[in-house]
C-alpha cells in the first residue's frame, strides 16, 4: 500500500460571522485565493496532474452548492479541466475529505489531490437558509434534530461538567490563542486573502473595496472570569451553556496538498506529514459532543499507537462542557490539548475546521519537532471523528 503524504498546506484568517470581514465574500472567491496560495508552494506541480480536489462544506446550498469544489477549481485553476467533489460530513467535513483522497492514493487510485474545507456562515447560517425536518423522524425520534447546544447543555449535566469549568476552558482558549497570534505562530499557516469590504474614507463616506485579510478576527485577549461571568444562558433556562463558553460561529478556507510518496520523490517534493489513519464512530444524538470520546480509540486502533504517543492534539472546541468531557473522560493530556487555542476563542467555520486543524497541528508539530499528531471533533446529530499525522523531518 502506498504512503499518502502532505506536500502544502494553509488556511485563510477565521473571520466572525456574520458581521466579520468576509461578510460581503463568496465561499468560491475566499476559497480559490486559499488554493492558490497553497498551489504556490509546490511550484514543481503541474496543475494538469490533479486527479481531483475534494472541499468539504456542512451547507452546500445556494452560495455553497453548485458542487462548491469545481467552482474554486474554474476560480483558482481556470483553463485546466481538473474533477470535483464536495463533501459533507458537517463539523468534520475537513477532516473527511483529506482521508478521503489519503486513502484514494494509498489504494493506487489517485497520485496527487488536493482536500480542504470551506465554510461562509456569514452567507450560508446554521441549519442552511431552509430547515426542513422530516415530520414523521420528530414524532418517532424527536431527539435526532436536538439543537447544538441543548446537546451541551446535556453532556454538561451527565458529565458533570461546571459553568465554572466551561468558563474556565474558555478563558484559557483565549489566552493560548492570543499567545499565539501575538508570537507569530499563526502568520506561519495563513494565506493572505483580498476581501470585500466596507469602510469610512477621508470625506466620510461609507465606501466599498478591497482589503487584505491576514489575521484571525475573533480572539479576544481581554476575556476575564469576569466577563464570562455576565454572559447569560442561552439555550436552556438554569443551564451552563453561553456564547462566551462555545465555538463562535465564523469564516473560512484551508487546504492541504496530498501526494503518494513515490509521486513526491518524482517531482522532488519534500513531504511535511504523512497520513496515519482515520476514524469515525456513532454517538447518541442528543449527546452529540461526546463523538471523540468514541472516534479517537478507533483511530489509534487503526494507526498501532498509543494516546501517549500523540505530541499534539487539535480538538474542536464546539463547546467548552463536551471539550472538557471528552478531555476528562480520555484523560486527555491539556497540555498536549490545543496548545494555540482552540475555536472557542477562533472560530469554528463548521465544513472548513476539519482541514484548519490539520494545519494547525501540523505546523505545531513541526515548530516542537515532534512526531505524531491528531485532530478530533464531535459532528452534529451524533458522530465523532479522529485523524492521526506523523510529521516527516
Amino acid at each position: 500500500m502506498k504512503d499518502a503524504v502532505i506536500v502544502a498546506l494553509g488556511r485563510s484568517a477565521i473571520g466572525k460571522a456574520p458581521k466579520g470581514v468576509f461578510r460581503l465574500s463568496r465561499p468560491e472567491d475566499i476559497g480559490a485565493q486559499v488554493l492558490s496560495g497553497v498551489l504556490k508552494q509546490v511550484p514543481q506541480l503541474d496543475a494538469r496532474h490533479i486527479d481531483d480536489v475534494i472541499v468539504g462544506c456542512a451547507f452546500p446550498e445556494a452560495e455553497q452548492g453548485m458542487n462548491l469544489a469545481k467552482i474554486v477549481i474554474s476560480k483558482a485553476i481556470p483553463g485546466v479541466d481538473i474533477p470535483g467533489q464536495t463533501v459533507n460530513r458537517f463539523c468534520s467535513s475537513g477532516l473527511q475529505t483529506i482521508a478521503t483522497a489519503a486513502n484514494a492514493i494509498m489504494a493506487g487510485q489517485a497520485e496527487v489531490i488536493i482536500a480542504g474545507g470551506i465554510e461562509l456562515m456569514s452567507t450560508i447560517p446554521m441549519g442552511g437558509n431552509i430547515v426542513a425536518p422530516n415530520p414523521d423522524l420528530i414524532q418517532s425520534q424527536p431527539d435526532a434534530y436536538t439543537a447544538m447546544g441543548i446537546t451541551a447543555e446535556n453532556v454538561a449535566e451527565q458529565y458533570g461538567v461546571t459553568r465554572r469549568m466551561q468558563d474556565e476552558f474558555s478563558m484559557e482558549s483565549h489566552r493560548r490563542a492570543n499567545a499565539a497570534r501575538t508570537e507569530g505562530k499563526f502568520a506561519q499557516e495563513i494565506i493572505p486573502v483580498e476581501a470585500v469590504t466596507t469602510y469610512v474614507d477621508e470625506t466620510g463616506h461609507t465606501r466599498m473595496g478591497l482589503r487584505t485579510v491576514a489575521e484571525d478576527e475573533g480572539i479576544r485577549p481581554q476575556t476575564t472570569m469576569e466577563s464570562l461571568g455576565k454572559l447569560h444562558t442561552v439555550f436552556k433556562l438554569g443551564g451552563t451553556v453561553t456564547p462566551g463558553n462555545s465555538s463562535q460561529s465564523s469564516d473560512g478556507a484551508a487546504f492541504v496538498i496530498l501526494m503518494s510518496g513515490e509521486k513526491a520523490a518524482e517531482l522532488g517534493v519534500r513531504p511535511i506529514a504523512k497520513f496515519i489513519s482515520f476514524a469515525v464512530a456513532g454517538v447518541p444524538s442528543e449527546l452529540m459532543g461526546i463523538g471523540p470520546i468514541a472516534a479517537i480509540p478507533k483511530a489509534l486502533k487503526i494507526a498501532g499507537l498509543r494516546q501517549e504517543d500523540m505530541d499534539i492534539i487539535e480538538l474542536n472546541e464546539a463547546f467548552a462542557a463536551q471539550s472538557l468531557a471528552c478531555i476528562n473522560t480520555l484523560g486527555l493530556d491539556q497540555k498536549k490539548v490545543n496548545v494555540n487555542g482552540g475555536a472557542i476563542a477562533m472560530g469554528h467555520p463548521l465544513g472548513c475546521t476539519g482541514s484548519l486543524l490539520t494545519v494547525k497541528v501540523i505546523r505545531e508539530l513541526q515548530r516542537r519537532d515532534g512526531r505524531y499528531g491528531m485532530v478530533s471533533m464531535c459532528i452534529g446529530g451524533g458522530m465523532g471523528a479522529a485523524g492521526v499525522f506523523e510529521r516527516l523531518p
